[in-house]
C-alpha cells in the first residue's frame, strides 16, 4: 500500500487501548496509509463524520459503544467505509455475528503485522471496486437514457479507431464510406458523424437492398406527377428531403449501373433531375455503407471505379463483435435494460456461465444477432435471471477458447497494457484481485492504471 497517484487510503482505528493504536498508527504509516485513531466509537464514528475513510479497523469489545454497534451506527455515518473488526480468541462467534452485520473481515489478537496489513489491503481495494461498479452503473444508465436505441455501447480499441475516424470526419463535408459485416452497427456510425456535424438539416437513411430495383431511382430523385404508368401525383425523392442535412444510402454495393451514373453526377455537379422534372440543385452530406467488397466490384466491372473513388474519401470500418469482445457484458446489460424495460419485466441479471457462453460464440451476425437473442431469452426466461439453458444451442455448446491477442509492431506500451487489463478483467468478471493475480501484478496497479486512463479521457473530453 505505498504511496502512488491513488488518493492516500485512509484507516480509522479504533481501540480503547492506547498502546495498540500506537503500535498500529505505526505500522500503518510506515504502509503509507494515513492513520486516525479514536479511543471509544463515538469518536471514531465523528473521525467518519470529518474525513473520507475507506476502513475501520475496531476492537470487538470496548466499553459503552460496542464493536458491533459501531458496525451498525457506520450503515448511517460512513456507509461506503468497510469495517475490518479485531477479536481476541475465543471470541470468534462475536466476530462471525461482526460480519453478518456487515463488517469485511476480522483478524485475531495477538495481531501479525503481514496479517493486519494485508487484511486491511484488502477491504481498501473492495471499498475502491464497489466505488467503481456503482460509478460505471451511474454512467451507464445515463448513456441509456441520453442515447436511448441509438447507443453506440462499447470501449473496444477497433470500435474506439473507428469513433475516433467518425468524430474526426464529421464537421468536413467529405464523404464517408462505412466498411462492415451486416448487424455491426454502420447506420449507427453514421447517425453520430451526422449528430457530430453540426449540420441543422435531418438524416435520412435509404437501405438500397430492400427497395425494389425499379424504383429505387424515384425512390433517391423523385419524380413529376405522369413521369411514369402510377404516378400521379409528384413525389419527393430522399435527396430532396435530405437537403441541409445527411444522406445515409446503407447497401451502396447494391446500386444499378444506371442509378451509379446518376448519383456520381450528383457528387461532381452536385444537381440532379427528378424522374419526369428539370434540374434542381443538391445540398446535403452523403454517408454511404456497405458490407461488400466495393474494390473487387470495381474489379469485376459491377461497379464504376469513378463512382467508388468519389464515395471513398474517408473510409471507416464498423468492426464486427467478435473483434470486440470486451464489449459483450456492457451490451448485454444495455439489451437486458431495454427489452426487460419495454416487455414490463424487472431487470434481469446474467449467470457467469452464460456470459461465458456469451463470450465465447463467434456472432455471424454481430451486435443485432446479440440483440434478437437477448430480447428472445428476455420473454421466454421464466426467472430473473438469463441463465446458460436460456441461450440457443449454437451459443450454449459453444467451445470457449483460450484467448489471443495481437498487436501491431510498434504499439505503445501503454496501449498494449491497457488492452491487456482490461481483456483480462472482462476474463474474471470485473475482479480485480483475480486479474491482478493472473498478470502477476498488484491490484493497486490495477487501480492506478484505471484512474489514469479515466483522467486521460475527461482531460481528452
Amino acid at each position: 500500500m505505498a504511496a502512488d497517484s491513488q488518493p492516500q487510503t485512509t484507516v480509522v482505528i479504533v481501540d480503547d487501548e492506547e498502546s495498540n493504536l500506537v503500535s498500529l498508527r505505526k505500522i500503518f504509516q510506515k504502509e503509507g496509509v494515513r492513520p486516525l485513531t479514536a479511543a471509544d466509537g463515538q469518536e471514531a464514528l465523528e473521525l467518519c463524520r470529518q474525513h473520507q475513510v475507506h476502513v475501520v479497523l475496531t476492537d470487538l469489545m470496548m466499553p459503552g459503544m460496542s464493536g458491533i454497534d459501531l458496525i451498525k451506527a457506520l450503515r448511517t455515518v460512513a456507509p461506503d467505509a468497510e469495517t475490518v473488526v479485531m477479536t481476541a480468541y475465543g471470541t470468534i462467534e462475536t466476530a462471525v455475528e461482526a460480519m453478518r452485520e456487515g463488517a469485511y473481515d476480522f483478524v485475531e489478537k495477538p495481531l501479525k503485522r503481514m496479517q493486519i496489513v494485508k487484511t486491511v489491503r484488502k477491504a481498501a481495494e473492495h471499498h475502491a471496486l464497489l466505488r467503481e461498479n456503482r460509478t460505471l452503473k451511474q454512467e451507464l444508465s445515463v448513456l441509456r437514457k441520453s442515447a436511448g436505441p441509438r447507443a453506440i455501447i462499447g470501449s473496444a480499441p477497433p470500435l474506439r479507431r473507428a469513433l475516433d475516424i467518425a468524430t474526426q470526419a464529421a464537421p468536413s463535408t467529405a464523404t464517408v464510406l462505412i466498411l462492415g459485416e451486416s448487424g455491426t452497427g454502420k447506420e449507427l456510425l453514421a447517425r453520430h458523424i451526422h449528430e457530430q456535424s453540426g449540420l441543422a438539416g435531418p438524416f435520412v437513411a435509404v437501405n438500397l437492398a430492400a427497395l425494389p430495383e425499379t424504383i429505387v431511382e424515384s425512390e433517391l430523385f423523385g419524380h413529376e406527377k405522369g413521369a411514369f404508368t402510377g404516378a400521379d401525383r409528384r413525389r419527393e425523392g430522399r435527396i430532396a428531403q435530405a437537403a441541409g442535412g445527411t444522406l445515409f444510402l446503407d447497401e451502396i454495393g447494391e446500386l444499378s449501373p444506371a442509378v451509379q451514373v446518376k448519383l456520381l453526377r450528383v457528387l461532381q455537379e452536385g444537381e440532379y433531375e427528378p424522374l419526369g422534372g428539370h434540374t434542381e440543385k443538391a445540398s446535403f452530406r452523403l454517408i454511404a455503407a456497405t458490407n461488400r467488397d466495393l474494390r473487387a466490384a470495381v474489379d469485376v466491372g459491377d461497379f464504376r471505379e469513378d463512382l467508388y473513388y468519389r464515395l471513398d474519401v474517408i473510409a471507416v470500418t464498423s468492426p464486427p463483435l467478435r473483434d470486440r469482445r470486451d464489449d459483450i457484458p456492457l451490451l448485454v446489460d444495455h439489451f437486458l435494460a431495454r427489452y426487460c424495460e419495454k416487455n414490463g419485466k424487472p431487470t434481469m441479471k446474467v449467470t457467469r456461465s452464460a456470459l461465458d457462453q456469451l463470450m465465447a460464440y463467434d456472432w455471424p451476425g454481430n451486435v443485432r444477432e446479440l440483440e434478437n437473442v437477448i430480447e428472445r431469452a428476455v420473454v421466454l426466461s421464466k426467472t430473473d435471471t438469463l441463465t446458460k439453458e436460456d441461450l440457443p444451442t449454437a451459443i450454449s455448446s459453444a467451445e470457449r477458447r483460450d484467448e489471443q491477442m495481437t498487436f501491431p509492431l510498434g504499439t505503445p506500451l501503454h496501449e498494449i497494457e491497457r488492452r491487456v487489463i482490461h481483456r483480462t478483467l472482462t476474463h474474471t468478471a470485473g475482479d480485480k484481485q483475480l486479474a491482478a493475480q493472473l498478470l502477476g501484478i498488484s491490484a493497486r496497479t490495477i487501480y492506478r492504471k484505471l484512474g489514469a486512463e479515466r483522467e486521460a479521457e475527461r482531460a481528452t473530453g
